[in-house]
């Protein structure tokens, strides 16, 4: 059996300036939804194409000086790509911020969780 690569770390743009991240969550909703009738089987009868949604959850330390203010992002182009050689690189256009939730902790550097709603998805 051959040994595989899979892919690690990966390096987080937004509009071009790169960012130090500590996760990356990408929720992908299809819009799908179950046509639902009254027949004898009891089943649903097909589905509906529906409008997909991107969501990108980000976590990141909070720089002591110069940090952006998350609020204000609106329209930008979002691009993750592995660190490594290989892979693809994925862009989400058009992202607004929908919210930001900043953590501190007794043993940890202070935090930024920020949530994307991205309007497409590229690969380039």
């Amino acid at each position: 059996m051959a040994l595989k690569e899979y892919l690690g770390a990966v390096i987080l743009e937004i509009d071009g300036k790169e960012y130090e991240v500590e996760s990356v969550d990408i929720d992908h909703k299809s819009g799908r939804k179950l046509v639902k009738t009254m027949n004898r089987k009891g089943k649903p009868s097909g589905f509906a194409q529906g409008v997909h949604e991107w969501t990108l959850k980000l976590t990141l330390p909070i720089p002591k000086e110069n940090a952006p203010d998350w609020d204000d992002i609106v329209g930008a182009k979002v691009t993750i790509y592995p660190v490594t050689e290989g892979g693809t690189r994925e862009s989400y256009l058009d992202c607004v911020a929908m919210d930001d939730a900043r953590k501190y902790s007794v043993d940890n550097e202070a935090k930024v969780d920020v949530t994307l709603a991205a309007m497409d998805r590229v690969e380039e």
